[in-house]
């Protein structure tokens, strides 16, 4: 009979509870998250790189110089270059006799040159975007890893996978696009703004009086599309974790012909999903429709008023065609820069995310100065005392003033029925959760005291899912032990019965198994596991349920192999067979977390107590 680990047992009970908090805290953040701030936690990513800044820089400012004199240029062509000028002597300096060709050359040199400009700044910046990016996700991930099991048990993975792939992807497009759109509109825009002041100061009021109005609405709107926007992501996450969910225990869905519900359910999450991002589009359509009217309307005004200029003779057509241009770059400008502000917002709540799974805080972690172990490692292991209460259940019992002594090399079976707290002492043995009274050792040392990873470095474990890994059987029995020879591979199949039918599979260890090794049976899978935990070598060895997927053949041969793989290391067993507890050194006996008894399998029987209770309903058809 497995046990399941009261953990997993309240994940799903307390993923309801704790998803709405979730959702309350992302309400309040919302709420608070109106600005671009949290994109200066990008800043310390961008500035890794100074060279990649430098040249987007200069071709910043080269590009936006020459948009600031492609209309210069094209005054030249429409004044000289079709004649009429009022001032000869100026088109006279820039033109050789009476050749014309030269304004029209020097027009298309400088567009050609813009062109460079802007090609090799949207390279740089574009390649600093992917870098940040790039550097972002693994951060993320990397942090990930060091959390422990009890921030994945009221976090949803599906939500995780969003975070790291879609945030990344918004911050991606403002880094390496909204940024770089951003600074060169700004750099244009009051370049042109400047230059119209020069060609005719009139006229440039008129301009710069349209600069409130246009302001006004997109502070309005843009505050609520960022909420909108950081809605959407939340909502797109809530469709991801469902899908993983689902698909990832798509078997059980389809045995229970739950299709139709989850399809349901998916459904929901996707239309919510499509409502926010509807009324997001809905804020950016009206801010768009009032700003382009402003803007149009305030742009026909001053060409009105241009076109009596020139009627008058006050400008030439070629600086009224300059101030055209220098207009429609500023009024384009204050355009892009909507656009890219509402982009600005989505990538700061995508930011905002992404920094909250950073800022998160793993509650097992290195002490300051870990001790060192031993070696080499004799693998005695103690409990001294130990109560412990899992956080998602603060008010449960699960261990209550365990005192237990393994002494090294001792093979110890560990017997009860679910949720006696075997599975918690594995997960205390690896340092997953810290008890909040008593202590766990190692070699006589507080566990506490260890760096984990090189506490589980000294470990290896067979767990009860037997989890596999994309890639080939060989790759996962490697696992367990990364730089092992393929030789030591095979031995490991071996002594876990699992190279016959791994020399079966269509190209042995070179087979790729897919995501969760779907074509291997449960048996297949747990020999997979178990050579990996042999691979590994460790000082301590557990083997939670390890035969419990096992026919009975390959369980004998298996308890043969562990029996030799056992000597002169600690081998605790979550046993589950009668096989294993006969040919245990010791056995352990737990109820409703606590020992209730210890001793060999024939000393036990003869108590008549709880282990002979255990082993009548366990074992009776054995």
């Amino acid at each position: 009979m497995p046990e399941t680990s009261p953990v997993r047992d309240q994940a799903d009970r307390d993923r309801g509870s704790s998803f709405a908090a979730e959702l309350e805290r992302d309400a309040a953040h919302r709420a608070k998250a109106r600005t671009a701030r949290p994109l200066r936690r990008l800043v310390p990513y961008i500035l890794q790189y100074p060279g990649l800044l430098a040249a987007f820089a200069v071709f910043l400012v080269l590009a936006s110089s020459l948009t600031l004199v492609l209309p210069a240029a094209f005054r030249l062509v429409v004044d000289c270059g079709f004649g009429g000028a009022p001032d000869a002597a100026a088109c006279s300096a820039f033109t050789m006799g009476d050749d014309l060709s030269v304004y029209f050359v020097a027009g298309m040199g400088v567009a050609l040159a813009l062109a460079l400009a802007s090609a090799m700044r949207f390279y740089f910046i574009s390649r600093l975007g992917e870098r940040v990016v790039a550097d972002l996700r693994q951060a993320v991930f990397d942090h990930l890893l060091t959390l422990s099991p009890s921030f994945y048990v009221h976090t949803r993975t599906g939500e995780v996978l969003s975070r790291l792939t879609t945030d990344t992807t918004l911050i991606q497009t403002v880094v390496g696009s909204s940024v770089s759109v951003a600074l060169r509109t700004v750099a244009t825009t009051s370049g042109a703004l400047i230059l119209m002041v020069v060609v005719n100061w009139q006229l440039a009021l008129m301009v710069l009086g349209l600069g409130p109005v246009i302001l006004l609405p997109i502070l309005l709107f843009g505050r609520r599309v960022q909420r909108l926007s950081r809605s959407s992501q939340d909502e797109l996450a809530n469709a991801s974790a469902r899908a993983s969910e689902s698909l990832q225990a798509i078997e059980t869905v389809q045995a229970f012909t739950r299709e139709p519900e989850e399809r349901s359910r998916f459904h929901e999450v996707v239309e919510a999903t499509f409502d926010v991002s509807l009324r997001r589009i809905g804020v950016r359509a009206a801010m768009t429709a009032v700003i382009f009217t402003v803007i149009m309307t305030g742009l026909i005004a001053v060409l009105w008023y241009g076109a009596i200029q020139v009627q008058s003779g006050a400008i030439t057509p070629g600086a009224m065609t300059q101030f055209v241009m220098y207009a429609f770059v500023a009024v384009s400008g204050v355009g892009m820069l909507t656009e890219t502000y509402a982009e600005v917002m989505r990538a700061a709540g995508a930011t905002e995310r992404l920094m909250e799974l950073l800022q998160a805080q793993t509650d097992i972690a290195a002490p300051a100065e870990p001790a060192k172990i031993s070696k080499p490692v004799k693998g005695a292991l103690a409990f001294e005392n130990v109560d412990f209460r899992y956080p998602a259940r603060p008010e449960t019992d699960v261990l209550r003033d365990v005192n237990l002594r393994i002494e090294p090399g001792e093979t110890v079976a560990l017997v009860g029925p679910s949720g006696a707290g075997k599975s918690t002492i594995f997960q205390l043995i690896l340092r997953f959760y810290d008890p909040p009274s008593g202590v766990v050792r190692l070699d006589g040392e507080d566990v506490r005291h260890f760096d984990p990873v090189d506490l589980r470095r000294q470990i290896a474990v067979v767990q009860q899912t037997a989890p596999l890994f994309s890639g080939s059987v060989a790759d996962n029995i490697r696992f367990g032990q990364p730089g092992a020879s393929d030789e030591d591979v095979r031995s490991a199949a071996m002594a876990a019965n699992a190279h016959d039918f791994i020399m079966a599979l269509p190209e042995g260890y070179g087979t790729q198994l897919g995501a969760g090794a779907g074509t291997l049976s449960g048996g297949q899978k747990q020999r997979i596991a178990i050579a990996r935990a042999v691979l590994r070598n460790a000082p301590v060895l557990l083997l939670d349920e390890a035969t419990s997927a096992l026919d009975p053949e390959s369980e004998q041969v298996i308890q043969a192999a562990f029996e030799t793989a056992a000597k002169d290391r600690t081998t605790l067993v979550i046993a589950h067979r009668l096989a294993t507890v006969r040919n245990a050194d010791r056995i352990i006996v737990m109820e409703d977390g606590q020992v209730v008894d210890e001793g060999r399998h024939e000393t036990l029987l003869q108590r008549e107590g709880v282990y002979k209770r255990y082993i009548d309903l366990q074992f009776a058809n054995e």
